[in-house]
């Protein structure tokens, strides 16, 4: 008996000194505690109700734990001004790219709107303008050499299928054995961008590929293709850090200077589609997009369409050869 009462003194000064250690972090830090517990479970919940992705759903609930944390105030305490400082502080300070500030503006947007039932004015909190980059791409032995390089075989099947389909990494991470219909020689990936199915095709190099990769697992997985844990034992799939360090790892080996993530790869399928004849109806459907404005972007960077197009410069005279100029005397 008094052994158990030691044991129950020892977890009550251990929570104590958590706490305490806790609110020496946040003191030295400058940050407070933030009472957003009742607004985390309402923003969960207008988000469930409208069938929002478990991705967007964490990216939505950090962005308003980090406007609350910016002020040191409960985010239903701040508005449009706050939101107007917020903003220009992640373009001028951070340094953050345009779409993930359009991203975070979008969520405060849901916050105040959808959460906390207030007006919302574009006029006074416009969402930054886009810059559209054109998506750098590999050569055919350039994607070669980079699946050559991969650091070990179960990153090469990961670089295989990322190529092979388009398939983004959260959508390969979320393969299953049986999404692989080796009858139809597709791929359904289920649950995508904006929670929407398709099927993509099966290629049978890929699916040798697939079945080299399963046999190699030390546990044969009875759902997921890609298992995680150490040894890819878990019941449960990688994440989508894997494919990334996979990716990384490949482009260091191969000696690739061009930045490369596992998107490059989906950017490389669908250009060397249009490249080899494929339409732009057929590459939307493969790569999910919901507006063919979307896949039109591989159009300005098709070898095959760039060059198809030649430069007004060439019909100059000053670059016409001369008859005769090349006869011998």
């Amino acid at each position: 008996m008094l052994f158990i009462y030691e044991a129950l003194a020892l977890r009550r000064t251990l929570r104590v000194l958590r706490a305490c250690i806790c609110s020496l972090t946040a003191l030295i830090s400058g940050h407070k505690e933030v009472p957003v517990t009742h607004l985390r479970k309402v923003m969960i919940e207008e988000l469930d109700r409208r069938n929002y992705t478990e991705s967007t759903t964490r990216a939505y609930l950090r962005t308003v734990e980090d406007f609350a944390r910016f002020f040191h105030r409960p985010p239903d305490q701040l508005g449009p001004e706050q939101i107007r400082e917020y903003t220009a502080d992640m373009f001028r300070v951070r340094k953050l790219a345009d779409n993930t500030v359009a991203q975070r503006v979008a969520a405060l947007r849901f916050f105040f709107t959808r959460v906390l039932k207030r007006s919302w004015h574009i006029e006074e909190t416009p969402y930054p303008k886009k810059r559209t980059r054109l998506p750098i791409i590999l050569s055919q032995d350039e994607v070669t050499h980079l699946i050559a390089s991969a650091l070990t075989p179960f990153h090469r099947t990961i670089l295989v299928t990322l190529y092979a389909t388009g398939v983004r990494r959260a959508e390969l991470t979320n393969l299953t054995i049986g999404d692989i219909d080796s009858q139809r020689m597709v791929i359904h990936v289920r649950g995508g961008k904006g929670r929407k199915d398709r099927d993509v095709m099966l290629s049978p190099n890929l699916l040798a590929e697939l079945r080299q990769h399963y046999r190699r697992l030390p546990r044969k997985p009875s759902e997921w293709i890609f298992p995680g844990g150490r040894w890819h034992t878990a019941d449960y799939p990688i994440t989508t850090k894997v494919v990334w360090y996979a990716c990384r790892e490949a482009a260091q080996r191969a000696g690739i200077d061009k930045p490369l993530h596992p998107h490059t790869l989906r950017h490389c399928f669908a250009t060397h589609l249009l490249e080899s004849g494929a339409d732009l109806r057929t590459i939307q459907l493969l790569l999910g997009h919901s507006d063919l404005k979307e896949t039109t972007v591989y159009l300005h960077v098709s070898q095959r369409h760039l060059s198809a197009t030649a430069s007004p410069l060439d019909a100059l005279g000053m670059f016409t050869p001369q008859a005769g100029s090349s006869s011998t005397k």
